[in-house]
């Protein structure tokens, strides 16, 4: 029968033949909960055929409706064609509405991934004729938010259910995008409470996809960023009134940080906006309120993470935000010429931890990784200001304080990451200095703004040198995505001198075999006389070889981010540098 139903569905599709086939899928999606329709003309007991009707129905069903309805396809027609503008929508509608109803409860009980997305494709096919029944489309919403788990699901079905959302959301907007914009904002917020590598991705994945939806209508935008920011500066002002541990935890915690990130991204991506705008300057306040609610070592983390918002929002709506000062303030909390308690090989993953432990704060792997991360987001800042022709005056805190480090720091690491800083912000300083004097302009003068941006488009110094640092990180963190593992988590081979300490175990036995043949003759004063010096020299050889070894480790430790710019061969001659 769906043999015969493919070749007839192909030639002409009928209603008395959509018909057919509507009541089959029905009575096919029935069987997923076990229950059966007594009016129903068809059963459905084989797997293979339910099978079959469902592959049947994903591949035909659409383009026949198409036919039948005598719709018009064009690629390059923005505006969506409604089933209901047809003649023959009042005939069909009634099929119509059961096979939906049944495409909806057939993705409601599928569980394999796989057969979900081959459905799901087939139902955002189907979003006009949704669109066109109230009912089923918001079953249909339902469905796409809580079963196939926008935020929770497998990649491509959170993909394919956003793509649906934003289809219906786009053509519909006064139905549906305030609505679905509460749901997809609850969502976000129940599913980043927990933050870890997996997690990080589907987490970005959410935030951008709720960029794209409030980027519809950004008056709605503004109401819900106004009630949900406020939201936030609410917690924040109960935290810094009561300051109790529970109102410190509701601020502190993952959810109100990614929060801030969404609206840091919001603004950013929607700027220039005249409605969005007067958002900017309370999150800012909210951001910078979170920093100094405690200003402690052990929540550096977040204070970065709050950082890079500010950077992300500043470098977004062209705004001026203070934010050095809070980096600043780091080389002054941490004590970096203090030696480490505990040594340990894994380094700290700063993107997906809010606060540190009092163990934490004693390893190596801290201080290495805070000095990284204050490298990279005074570079990020940086590179935002590089064009201001305020740029000299703004950096002259920062030169002053990164010198003060450099003489008081005593670890050449540290140093040479900060030094390696300070001479790019130094040479793009010097850059726009002499630019500036060839101006003839004053500083209030409005041709201000026509000067950075040619200096921008010509490019500084700084940006050139960002542009390339920023390739190279990127490929390293390509490099951990993939469980690569980084060139400092190597465990590097340890050089050992086989044989030189076979030669100097022959030589002493050499050496004790003549001493004892001898030892008759000389007496016993001689004897011992040379061993005691055989000794001294044992003891200056192994001093020797421990030099030798230091040295070798000298040669052997790699700067990370030379090897950034390496691939897998550099590794492995690495290695076999060092068996050698």
């Amino acid at each position: 029968m769906i043999d015969e139903w493919r070749m007839a569905i192909r030639k002409e599709p009928t209603p008395r033949l959509f018909r057919e086939v509507t009541q089959a899928f029905r009575a096919a999606v029935l069987t997923t909960k076990g229950e059966r329709e007594d009016s129903c003309r068809f059963l459905v007991e084989d797997s293979s055929v339910f099978n079959a009707l469902v592959i049947f129905c994903i591949r035909e069903v659409s383009v026949a409706l198409q036919k039948m309805l005598k719709l018009k396809a064009e690629k390059n027609q923005k505006k969506l064609v409604l089933p209901s503008s047809s003649s023959k929508w009042q005939k069909n509608q009634m099929d119509i509405k059961t096979y939906l109803n049944g495409l909806v409860q057939l993705l409601s009980c599928l569980s394999e991934a796989s057969v979900i997305v081959a459905v799901l494709r087939h139902a955002n096919q189907m979003v006009p004729y949704f669109l066109c029944l109230p009912k089923q489309c918001r079953v249909f919403l339902k469905v796409c938010m809580a079963v196939l788990c926008w935020s929770t699901g497998e990649e491509t079905v959170r993909v394919l259910s956003f793509l649906a959302l934003s289809k219906i959301c786009r053509h519909k907007q006064d139905l549906y995008l305030n609505p679905i914009l509460k749901q997809m904002y609850i969502a976000y917020v129940k599913n980043c409470k927990f933050t870890s590598p997996s997690t990080l991705p589907m987490i970005n994945f959410m935030q951008r996809t709720l960029v794209e939806m409030y980027a519809i209508d950004t008056q709605v935008t503004y109401q819900h960023g106004f009630v949900y920011i406020r939201q936030l500066a609410v917690h924040l002002r109960n935290a810094m009134t009561m300051k109790k541990k529970e109102t410190y935890q509701a601020v502190y915690n993952w959810q109100f940080v990614h929060c801030l990130y969404l609206w840091c991204r919001v603004l950013s991506t929607l700027h220039p906006s005249e409605v969005l705008g007067p958002l900017i300057y309370p999150l800012c306040q909210v951001i910078i309120g979170c920093i100094k609610l405690v200003p402690t070592c052990r929540y550096l983390p977040l204070r970065l993470h709050c950082v890079r918002a500010l950077i992300l929002l500043s470098d977004g709506t062209k705004t001026f935000v203070p934010v050095l000062p809070f980096l600043l303030e780091v080389f002054l909390l941490v004590d970096f010429n203090k030696k480490p308690g505990r040594l340990t090989t894994k380094p700290i993953n700063f993107a997906v931890i809010l606060k540190l432990s009092n163990v934490n704060l004693q390893e190596k792997a801290f201080k290495d990784g805070l000095i990284e991360q204050l490298y990279d987001l005074s570079l990020e800042y940086f590179h935002c200001q590089a064009s201001s022709i305020g740029f000299p005056e703004l950096v002259l805190p920062t030169v002053i304080q990164l010198k003060a480090f450099l003489k008081e720091c005593k670890v050449a690491n540290y140093c040479k990451q900060i030094r390696q800083l300070l001479e790019k912000v130094q040479e793009n300083s010097a850059h726009i200095t002499a630019l500036r004097q060839k101006a003839a302009f004053g500083v209030s003068d409005s041709a201000v703004v026509q000067w950075e941006r040619q200096v921008a488009g010509e490019g500084t110094p700084l940006t050139r040198y960002y542009s390339q640092w920023k390739k190279l990180r990127e490929r390293e963190i390509q490099l951990e995505i993939s469980g690569k593992e980084r060139m400092e988590d190597l465990d590097l081979p340890e050089i050992k001198r086989k044989k030189l300490q076979e030669s100097k175990q022959k030589d002493k036995k050499e050496f004790k075999d003549l001493f004892e043949s001898d030892s008759d003759s000389d007496g016993d004063g001689g004897y011992f006389s040379v061993l005691a010096l055989l000794a001294d020299d044992d003891d200056d050889d192994d001093s020797c070889d421990e030099a030798e070894d230091t040295r070798q480790q000298a040669v052997c430790k790699v700067d990370l981010k030379e090897l950034a710019a390496g691939d897998e061969d550099m590794v492995e001659d690495l290695e076999l540098s060092d068996q050698d």
